[in-house]
């Protein structure tokens, strides 16, 4: 069984279409693609408990970013302020990554 592609990669702004932080727009901070989810910034905070150690001689309670499904976020180009999707064309012996609504590459 193949997997889709993922067509979301670090450093994209997206838009959280689905869930508790609907409508939420932020950057990828890293992407899993062998289970299709992404970090985005400031979306989906869990807090974690952690002991002291070396790093943090305090210990307690952190906040921090948890994976989402990369289903329930969409890719927003800047260039027309909305979202779209991204598809993979053949550029000579390259694939690139183009606007499906607009045409220009991302």
């Amino acid at each position: 069984m193949q997997k889709n592609k993922m067509r979301i990669k670090k450093g994209d702004t997206v838009v959280v279409i689905a869930g508790k932080y609907k409508g939420v727009k932020g950057k990828v901070l890293k992407a899993f693609p062998k289970t299709q989810r992404v970090i985005v910034e400031k979306v989906n905070f869990i807090k974690k408990h952690t002991r002291p150690s070396q790093q943090n001689q305090q210990g307690g309670i952190i906040e921090k970013e948890a994976p989402i499904h990369v289903s329930n976020v969409k890719l927003f180009n800047t260039k027309i302020n909305d979202v779209t999707r991204a598809v993979f064309k053949k550029a000579g012996d390259k694939r690139i990554r183009v606007c499906k609504k607009t045409g220009d590459e991302i």
